[in-house]
This record gives C-alpha cells, structure tokens and sequence, in this order.
C-alpha cells in the first residue's frame, strides 16, 4: 500500500508540474502577443496614420495591417491596403 500511495503522489507531482509548463506558455504566449501588437501600434503612431479622419477602408486597413506586422515594420515591411469599395447606383 505504501508503494502505491507513493505512486499517486508522484503521478499528482507530475501532471502539477504539467500544468504549471503549460499555465507559463501561456502567459509568456499571451505577454509576447500583446507586446507585438503595441510594438505595431507604435509603428502606426510613428507613420501618423491616426491623424485625422479613418473614414476610409483603405486608410482603416492599412492601420489594422501595420499593428499586426508589429516589429516587422522596423525591419522593412511597409504593409498598405488598397480597398475599392463599391458606390451605391444613383437610381
């Protein structure tokens, strides 16, 4: 019965240890995403596409494009969207 006993703890030590791995992937997983984003926020900034009006869809998206490229902008990518969005007929 001791042995046992003995096994089950170690089994418990185990998958605690586990899921503390797993717990701190995701924690560093969660803390490098947002750090990306604001990196690419802070692109944004730099290139004062939030000046003035995001009325756009081009101008929209090429904002939601450089946040996501995020330090990939300090390295040469210089993401635009061109959007065509369709004007209602004028009849």
């Amino acid at each position: 019965m001791a042995g046992t006993a003995s096994n089950e703890g170690t089994a418990r030590g185990t998958a605690g240890a586990s899921r503390h791995r797993s717990t701190i992937a995701v924690r560093l997983g969660t803390a490098l995403l947002v750090i990306w984003l604001i990196i690419g926020a802070i692109a944004g900034a730099q290139r004062h596409y939030y000046n003035g009006s995001i009325a756009s869809c081009t101008k929209a998206s090429t904002i939601v494009v450089t946040i996501l490229a995020g330090p990939l902008n300090y390295v040469g990518v210089n993401p635009k969207v061109a959007c065509h969005v369709p004007q209602p007929s004028g009849s």
